[in-house]
């Protein structure tokens, strides 16, 4: 099983069909001040896997700081079953709704782990409002 790709969304979700809609990426958030909490971001993780990927594997995520602290951590199960026949590869999306707190502006980082494997981390820059200049450049 691999990651096809993993980033921030504002929303996301499986239509009836099966297909994975995204709205709104995001790979950097400007708070007012700090600490803060950005609610209700959607973490999407889409997994490819094969027929070898049959079975229960853990997948863990790490939400780290830019210091490198862990400011939460969670674990689930992903049961994969079997695919149809002649389909050779399988689209396994995840979507996580998560609240992020921030306690400090910088780059912060979703590590994510798969059956104890660390798999891929996804950035996050986080900058308050007075890091900002009147011409929108960063400071």
């Amino acid at each position: 099983m691999h990651v096809a790709f993993a980033l921030f969304a504002d929303a996301a979700n499986l239509s009836q069909e099966g297909k994975l809609n995204i709205l709104g990426v995001f790979d950097a958030l400007q708070v007012a001040a700090l600490p803060a909490v950005h609610p209700r971001a959607h973490l999407v993780v889409h997994l490819k896997g094969t027929h070898t990927d049959i079975g229960a594997h853990t997948v863990a995520f790490r939400w780290l700081s830019p210091s490198g602290q862990e400011l939460w951590n969670s674990s689930g199960d992903l049961n994969v079953g079997a695919p149809p026949p002649g389909v050779a590869e399988m689209d396994l999306p995840l979507i996580a709704q998560l609240d992020l707190p921030m306690d400090a502006a910088g780059a912060y980082m979703m590590s994510i782990g798969i059956d104890g494997e660390h798999t891929i981390d996804v950035p996050l820059q986080v900058r308050t409002a007075a890091q900002m200049v009147p011409n929108g450049i960063l400071s």
